[in-house]
């Protein structure tokens, strides 16, 4: 895992504030973050954020900058994985919105 993979996995540890609830697992090189055996959010590469959410919010949110559909090796994932800019979410505050979503659409799933 490089660098930036640790510091996003640290600082989305931290914000999570120990949520029993939630798992840590490594995962391709990254830090898959997890409730109820599914992911909700990962550290990836150089400090891309990957988030799980619904097909709907996904539409809406993939025309925000620093927003693509997430990509694994050669494969574009489904339309509930995004990749998420490491400048999107350069502060805590930015990073927290992101898992909130996630986490809003985990519980409605």
């Amino acid at each position: 895992m490089d660098a930036a993979v640790v510091e996003l996995a640290d600082r989305i540890r931290a914000l999570l504030g120990g949520a029993g609830e939630i798992e840590e697992r490594g995962m391709f090189g990254s830090r898959a973050f997890l409730s109820e055996g599914r992911i909700l959010v990962g550290a990836r590469k150089g400090g891309t954020l990957l988030v799980r959410v619904g097909a709907e919010r996904a539409a809406v949110l993939l025309t925000e900058p620093g927003v693509a559909r997430a990509v694994m090796g050669a494969r574009t994932m489904s339309e509930n994985w995004l990749d998420v800019a490491p400048e999107v979410v350069s502060d805590d505050r930015g990073l927290m919105e992101w898992i909130d979503l996630a986490r809003e659409d985990a519980g409605a799933a």
